[in-house]
């Protein structure tokens, strides 16, 4: 019996009309998790290297609009406002900035769920329109042979295999990525405390640092 080419460009040749159109909606989800797999190392890169230089330097580029958030709030004066209430509310200020910031490195983490949980529904329904097509060539040929099912079912198992290859990597970056950016956060937040303190202090000596 003549061996099935099980290669991902072979299965997808071999698939009817619809096996092709899930086949190739899952390459597109499969992309799209990589770019936003390789978009999300960039940031965390960037954010961590951005970390490094604001405690050496007391500048960091992709947070300085946190540090002039926490001077403006300090510049600010307010009627009755003690010390402690002035550095809470700079926190605040510094806190909701660097939210921003980090909200917007994290752009593509919400694309990597929708695609760790989309992608095996979608190459599930590829699974049962590919059974589907068995029974029908079993009806149409009145026959049970390897022969007769084994189109359909090849192409049920490569729409199951396609739906996985997007949904593993997007579940695991998933759930890595946000694990690392709510540590960097963690780490934005203990910044923002030590920044706090020295804003203050600068403040009594009068002068800006």
């Amino acid at each position: 019996m003549e061996s099935m080419n099980l290669s991902p460009g072979a299965l997808f040749f071999q698939a009817g009309p619809v096996g092709k159109t899930v086949i190739i909606l899952l390459g597109i989800a499969s992309i799209w998790c990589w770019f936003q797999i390789f978009d999300g190392l960039i940031s965390l890169v960037r954010l961590s290297r951005a970390l490094a230089r604001v405690r050496l330097a007391r500048t960091g580029g992709l947070l300085d609009p946190v540090i002039a958030a926490g001077v403006a709030a300090r510049t600010e004066t307010l009627e009755g406002e003690s010390t402690g209430e002035l550095r809470h509310r700079m926190i605040e200020t510094m806190n909701r900035e660097a939210r921003h910031i980090i909200s917007r490195l994290e752009g593509g983490l919400p694309n990597l769920a929708v695609i760790a949980s989309v992608a095996p529904f979608v190459g599930l329904f590829g699974t049962v329109w590919g059974i589907m097509v068995s029974f029908t060539a079993i009806a149409a040929n009145n026959d049970t042979s390897l022969a007769v099912v084994a189109p359909g079912i090849a192409e049920a198992l490569a729409t199951t295999a396609f739906g996985l290859v997007a949904a593993i990597p997007a579940s695991i970056a998933y759930s890595r990525l946000g694990s690392s950016f709510s540590s960097a956060a963690q780490e934005v937040s203990g910044f923002i405390e030590e920044r706090s303190i020295d804003l203050l202090r600068s403040a009594r000596k009068g002068r800006t640092l």
